[in-house]
């Protein structure tokens, strides 16, 4: 696998899909049909075959978008590493173009690494409102449907913006009661999941702590706590599977959260980096 994640590629990424796109989802179809082609684009770019899942909403075709990468020794046991490329109410550079990014990044990275798990590398459409949690979330589609074909996903890896860091004193805040646990400073990823979880998480956070210096933190919570179980990971966990977000916690911490001011240049993209290296290690681990 190639260890260096390209600084200059995330920020590619996030300008195209937040400055020069911008807002995408079901009330900007074209926009998000625009941040599909230029995924799907850019996974062949890296040699990759991509597939799209499709469905019909009000009459509109939605596109969740697929790279399958065949395990060598256990092509029946999947790990997915996905996340969701629409946005609301505004450019969405940090939700969700940063987790993007990384995902692209860390799929080119992995382009001629071999694997004995099959990898996915999956950009899940509306993720936001109004079809969040509902059944025409593009993650729920695709896990209902993993689920009705017994497919074997042993984890999956949801991004959920991982591009706003601080070392501001209370930049961090947190759920109720957890603020007792953890850290003030928003300068660290977070990686979040329930007790089905518990093993993803760890490989998850050994695999960060030997290739990064950036500060992480873990935590397996029930459902019922406010902001778990906030994206694509909640449609795994519904299936039975296990999953985790790997987030800068959102609007915890992020003050431009689903505003306008979500824009490219609020974002930290050597911390962003570093989230992406992580990443990359822990999918090398979990995949082997």
């Amino acid at each position: 696998m190639e260890n260096t994640v390209s600084i200059e590629r995330l920020k590619a990424h996030v300008y195209k899909l937040s400055h020069d796109i911008g807002e995408r989802g079901l009330f900007k179809y074209d926009n998000l049909n625009k941040a599909a082609d230029y995924i799907a684009g850019e996974f062949r770019s890296f040699g990759y075959e991509v597939t799209f899942q499709k469905y019909n909403i009000r009459n509109r075709i939605f596109r969740n978008i697929v790279v399958t990468k065949a395990g060598n020794r256990r092509p029946g046991e999947v790990i997915i590493l996905g996340a969701h490329y629409d946005s609301m109410r505004g450019p969405g550079a940090d939700d969700n173009a940063s987790a993007v990014a990384g995902l692209l990044e860390t799929a080119r990275m992995f382009s001629a690494e071999p694997t004995g798990r099959t990898v996915k590398f999956i950009a899940f459409t509306n993720e936001e409102p109004p079809l969040f949690k509902k059944k025409s979330m593009g993650s729920m589609v695709y896990a209902k449907a993993a689920r009705e074909n017994n497919v074997n996903i042993k984890g999956a890896l949801i991004l959920e913006m991982i591009g706003y860091f601080s070392d501001r004193s209370r930049s961090q805040h947190h759920p109720p009661g957890l603020n007792l646990f953890y850290p003030d400073k928003g300068n660290f990823i977070a990686i979040i999941g329930n007790a089905k979880s518990k093993k993803l998480i760890s490989y998850m956070v050994s695999s960060f702590r030997k290739v990064t210096d950036l500060p992480i933190e873990r935590a397996v919570v029930p459902n019922v706590v406010i902001g778990i179980g906030m994206s694509d990971d909640w449609s795994f966990w519904k299936e039975g599977y296990p999953a985790v977000m790997i987030t800068d916690t959102a609007y915890y911490r992020n003050p431009n959260y689903h505003k306008k001011s979500d824009t490219y240049d609020t974002l930290d993209y050597k911390s962003m980096a570093k989230v992406t290296k992580g990443v990359a290690a822990a999918l090398k681990a979990i995949a082997k």
